[in-house]
């Protein structure tokens, strides 16, 4: 069976950097509430590693007022419903998508183009995202189509995965990998600090790649999942009637670290961790990060790619890991030895081995 290659990936945002506006509308919020928390939140969001986040809404001059956005989206006391969001999510992902997806240059690829995975956890409709861009792209018609939804932030290695088994069964397969999320469609109008600080770390994202045969950018060893037991509660996520419900317990770092001390052999085959040159982890909030530092010891420069993109971008659940990536890719790095991981709903890891080519 051939070798399977991610030969290049794009990312794209949209145009509105949100975080500042986010942080003064959540502290305004909270002080009305409880002055303590208030203060407590603005000195977790200045740890929190992350200076700029995206989103396909405009912010307000003014976040204390009446409304978050500039378009009344988010208004006090008039929160939109689950359809209204996804009015949103149907008018700017396809916008999103295609803007990541010009960013490969696909140039005469784009006729050889056999299969698309889109991931998505933040939005649903059909006909949808797949065959929005199948238009937009001008994509072969005859294109195969899978969608993968609402698997989360670990849904991206699972796209790689699928892309990965495609190429093995079908040497001339080339497919397009799209990993879009809206996160920002999914606030909730809470006063509760927790709620606060996991909201403070979404955003909107995506990112676009080709797999295939071809010997180019990276090479996809294996691939590994970790499901730690009874954990099923520390991260949830639940269409509701005003959006999506989360539920992100602040356990979760200290699960991950534990699961992935306890797992070391099988997710690296053995190898020792100082085996691996690069580490393309998603960042799902500063103490995620720490704690993959601290389960496999690494060095404080080991995740610092994840953690630019954290400060950059905030965590764009499916498309982060793939942000990671490309700017690993874009380092020009060779002949070296990866490990990718992403984490979500279970509470399970997804993990992969790569290596650089020429």
């Amino acid at each position: 069976m051939p070798a399977v290659y991610i030969n290049r990936v794009a990312t794209a945002v949209p145009p509105y950097d949100v975080h500042d506006a986010f942080r003064r509308f959540a502290q305004s919020t909270l002080h009305l509430a409880n002055p303590r928390q208030a203060r407590l939140f603005e000195r977790m969001a200045d740890k929190s590693g992350i200076e700029h986040r995206f989103s396909c809404l405009t912010p307000s001059n003014r976040p204390e007022g009446d409304h978050f956005d500039a378009g009344g989206f988010y208004a006090r006391r008039g929160f939109p419903d689950t359809a209204t969001r996804m009015e949103q999510y149907e008018l700017h992902a396809p916008e999103l998508a295609q803007a990541a997806v010009d960013r490969l240059h696909l140039g005469a690829d784009r006729d050889r183009i056999t299969h698309l995975i889109v991931t998505s956890c933040t939005g649903f409709s059909a006909p949808g995202l797949d065959l929005d861009l199948i238009a937009r792209c001008e994509l072969p018609t005859t294109v195969e189509r899978t969608v993968i939804g609402f698997m989360g932030c670990y849904a991206a290695i699972n796209a790689l995965k699928l892309a990965y088994h495609i190429v093995r069964s079908e040497a001339s397969a080339r497919v397009l990998v799209v990993n879009l999320e809206l996160c920002t469609l999914h606030l909730k109008e809470t006063a509760d600090l927790e709620q606060m600080l996991s909201f403070l770390l979404f955003a909107d994202g995506c990112a676009a790649s080709l797999v295939s045969a071809e010997p180019s950018g990276i090479a996809l060893d294996s691939f590994r999942a970790m499901l730690v037991p009874d954990t099923r509660d520390l991260i949830t996520w639940n269409i509701r009637d005003a959006g999506f419900d989360m539920v992100l317990s602040g356990r979760v770092p200290a699960v991950i670290q534990d699961g992935l001390r306890r797992s070391t052999d099988e997710i690296l085959a053995g190898a020792p961790a100082a085996a691996i040159d690069l580490w393309a982890v998603h960042p799902g909030g500063r103490t995620v990060l720490d704690a993959v530092e601290r389960a496999f010891a690494l060095a404080p420069t080991a995740l610092a790619a994840s953690r630019d993109v954290l400060r950059r971008y905030g965590n764009m659940s499916s498309a982060t890991v793939m942000f990671v990536i490309e700017r690993l890719m874009r380092s020009g790095a060779r002949g070296r030895s990866g490990c990718a991981m992403s984490f979500g709903p279970g509470l399970i890891a997804e993990t992969m081995l790569f290596r650089t080519v020429a």
